[in-house]
């Protein structure tokens, strides 16, 4: 999906995501169709917080995108350290509600030093 030293700012970051779903899980269809991760990605990229991509318009998700953009701004602030569960709890506040992949997607973007602060 990305690289250490960002995503390239000519790629569009839903072709990324498909394309990097494709290598991962080449006989899953189920797991690729998941539109909770990719919600959360393409919301932390619209926002300009993943390395290398611009501002755009690149999800209609707001849920997603909200939850893992209060995630990032967490961790960017030092108020959550790298556990899926805490962090999960710190960005909902229906304790019924599940986590469903989008606290991995902003976890591993944030340890391969991917999340940035807004423009």
């Amino acid at each position: 999906m990305a690289t250490r030293q960002g995503i390239s700012a000519s790629t569009n970051p839903a072709a990324r995501w498909e394309s990097a779903l494709e290598r991962l899980y080449p006989t899953s269809p189920a797991a690729r169709k998941k539109g909770d991760p990719r919600g959360a990605f393409l919301g932390l990229c619209e926002e300009g917080m993943v390395k290398g991509i611009p501002p755009g318009h690149y999800t209609t998700s707001k849920a997603n995108k909200a939850l893992a953009v209060r995630a990032a701004e967490l961790l960017l602030e030092g108020k959550q350290s790298g556990s899926t569960s805490t962090l999960w709890k710190a960005v909902t506040n229906d304790p019924e509600q599940i986590h469903n992949g989008q606290m991995d997607i902003v976890l591993a973007l944030w340890k391969n030093g991917l999340i940035i602060s807004r423009p």
